[in-house]
């Protein structure tokens, strides 16, 4: 395990209140010291078929989000956290991902998720398969990304893709790819992350197609420590090439740490312990999470922090402190 990699932390936004808020959110993300800026991939706004997920609404759409995002910075990256393998047209988002990488001259992060909101499927009348289906396609345009960024002649022939006759453009600015992060929470997708991603993004396991007390304890220590044991074991000798990222979905900054951890867990039926040290929690002062960051690096490897922008936490300035003190270190 890798236990020294330097500190990273991005930003994650799902709302906005104009598109001049949002422009001044990107450029403080940056200004910050904040490595990246990520969207989701959901597309369900406030309503009955989202309520029942209790999962945020996306305001925006990703690409374009992320192609506004890259032309109004110069050195912050930017990508999706993560993209839903079924929500496009694989060829297109292959091609998407490297036209973006190279206007932007190599500042895309690119993630990829099997998909998980049974509600948002079902939303749109686009099929939920069960997870072997799902992860199958995922994992068939994993190899066919990495394939078209070569820009190599293509002759895939899969069960879900079959791309022949071209070679993929633009070349993008990254070799071989832009480095490529695979989110999930599940045995089989964290095994599959450590054979193939750069990144691997540590999730829920989302098996309820929503977000409720199942999921967060999927999360908690001991289950990550499992977690990482499986990418560990799907990885193999290039277990410490891959960066480890989480979620702080989350993050409290309060002189006031055990009462609000006991609250949280009240509502969750966790302990206040089990709060205060889950890995997608970060509750407490500035030296506190500082002091936590360190202890979790050192005990799971995991040194690339995701933080969440609602529109009104103001996290970007909140977690700034953090960011200022650890990152790049």
């Amino acid at each position: 395990m890798s236990n020294n990699r330097p500190f990273r932390f991005s930003l994650q936004s799902f709302n906005t209140d104009s598109p001049a808020s949002w422009r001044e959110l990107i450029r403080k993300t940056e200004d910050l010291g904040y490595s990246t800026f990520f969207l989701a991939d959901h597309f369900l706004s406030p309503g009955p078929a989202l309520d029942s997920t209790f999962h945020p609404p996306q305001m925006l759409a990703a690409v374009p989000a992320i192609a506004m995002a890259l032309q109004q910075t110069t050195t912050l990256r930017v990508g999706c956290r993560v993209f839903c393998n079924d929500y496009r047209q694989p060829i297109m988002l292959a091609k998407e991902a490297a036209t973006m990488d190279y206007l932007s001259e190599g500042r895309l992060e690119f993630g990829i998720g099997a998909g998980w909101i049974r509600n948002e499927y079902e939303a749109v009348n686009l099929p939920f398969d069960e997870f072997p289906q799902r992860f199958e396609r995922f994992a068939e345009f994993v190899h066919g990304y990495k394939a078209f960024m070569r820009g190599e002649p293509l002759a895939i022939d899969g069960d879900f893709i079959k791309w022949h006759g071209f070679h993929g453009t633009p070349a993008p600015a990254q070799t071989p790819h832009p480095p490529l992060m695979i989110g999930g929470g599940s045995k089989r997708i964290l095994e599959f992350a450590g054979q193939e991603a750069d990144i691997v993004s540590l999730n829920f396991n989302n098996r309820a197609g929503m977000l409720g007390p199942d999921g967060m304890n999927s999360g908690l220590a001991e289950a990550t420590a499992k977690k990482i044991q499986w990418v560990a074991q799907g990885a193999g000798a290039r277990f410490d090439n891959i960066e480890l990222e989480i979620g702080a979905y989350n993050t409290i900054i309060t002189d006031h740490a055990e009462p609000t951890a006991a609250a949280i867990g009240e509502a969750l039926g966790m302990s206040t312990q089990d709060i205060l040290l889950h890995p997608h929690c970060l509750i407490g002062s500035v030296d506190y999470i500082c002091d936590e960051l360190l202890r979790r690096r050192e005990t799971y490897g995991i040194s690339y922090i995701a933080v969440l922008d609602d529109g009104e936490n103001n996290m970007v300035e909140a977690f700034a402190p953090v960011v200022a003190r650890l990152a790049g270190k």
